[in-house]
């Protein structure tokens, strides 16, 4: 009978102590976060997208609830790299689970540039690429809904660094196991999955899109059933691990992403509104696989996936 169960998971080269991580965006740098919450459930904290130089955002309305969701149209604000590796990366060092870095770029040399700039940085455990962003040398369609783009980007950045990469999938894509095989070839070590969906509100006393961007980014519990989906189909399709995410909000949540094919877990919206999440995910984590008599993470990762024909879906 399993007493201890085995929490820790290798992801991508990633050796982190717990599978829950926190999601980017939802915390920013995070530091204000562990100055209010315990973060010793949590392996590691990916922190909000930098890019080379300052992004202002998006103009208001930003933000916009929705039936079990958030939309968002932030923009990927952010101070840039320079007041990131100043201000905001010696408050992580030494914080207790690892971290992550975001990064963006309107082109494969912007990505380039930031991935140089964090290789090496005392501090900085991995890198994720969030290829969501639209390439202005491309006419504005994003490097995650082209293979042969999503290719370019990764390739570029993983010519820069040594560090673990994650590669952040769109949703927003006919068949996102296509693009999942790009950033494999091009040489990630993980995919994290998936990016929020597109979508809109309108006001109708305005009569116009309630977000100043017209569109946003669509998360929470109304998306799990297509992240689920997402994961499911990219296992099947790739041989690197995947972090997994969207709408997460109980350890049921994330045992459905480990048993689909995930090997972590990312918890972002959720965090808005319970910041104590990722203690009771591991708490409730623990009892499942004692009662279940599960001895470590790996013996149910891809587990619902057995006598499927994938044939058939």
């Amino acid at each position: 009978m399993v007493t201890e169960p085995d929490l820790a998971v290798n992801l991508g080269g990633l050796k982190l102590e717990t599978p829950i991580l926190a999601a980017s965006g939802p915390l920013g740098d995070s530091h204000q976060y562990r100055e209010r919450f315990s973060t010793s459930a949590l392996g590691a904290i990916i922190v909000k997208g930098i890019s080379a130089e300052p992004w202002p955002g998006n103009p208001p309305p930003r933000l916009a609830e929705t039936a079990s969701g958030v939309l968002n149209a932030i923009g990927l604000q952010n101070p840039g790299l320079k007041h990131f590796l100043e201000q905001d990366l010696p408050r992580l060092r030494n914080a207790g689970p690892r971290v992550i870095v975001n990064i963006v770029g309107r082109t494969v040399e912007e990505y380039a540039l930031v991935a140089a700039g964090l290789n090496g940085q005392e501090g900085v455990d991995g890198l994720e690429i969030n290829i969501s962003c639209p390439n202005i040398k491309a006419g504005g369609l994003a490097f995650g809904a082209d293979p042969d783009q999503a290719y370019q980007v990764v390739s570029a950045v993983r010519r820069q660094t040594t560090l673990p990469l994650l590669v952040k999938l769109s949703p927003n894509v006919t068949d996102i196991t296509v693009i999942a095989r790009a950033a494999e070839a091009a040489g990630a070590d993980a995919l994290s999955l998936i990016n929020t969906l597109s979508g809109m509100l309108i006001d109708i006393e305005k009569r116009r899109p309630l977000l100043g961007n017209t569109f946003g980014g669509l998360s929470g519990r109304a998306i799990l059933p297509v992240a689920l989906k997402m994961v499911w189909q990219t296992a099947g399709a790739v041989k690197i691990p995947l972090l997994g995410m969207g709408g997460i909000s109980s350890a049921r949540d994330a045992l459905q992403f480990f048993m689909a094919g995930a090997r972590a877990v990312a918890v972002g919206t959720a965090l808005f509104y319970n910041p104590e999440l990722p203690e009771q995910i591991y708490r409730d984590l623990i009892d499942y696989m004692i009662e279940h008599d599960i001895a470590a993470l790996k013996n149910i990762e891809g587990i619902a996936q057995k006598g499927v024909d994938h044939n058939d879906q």
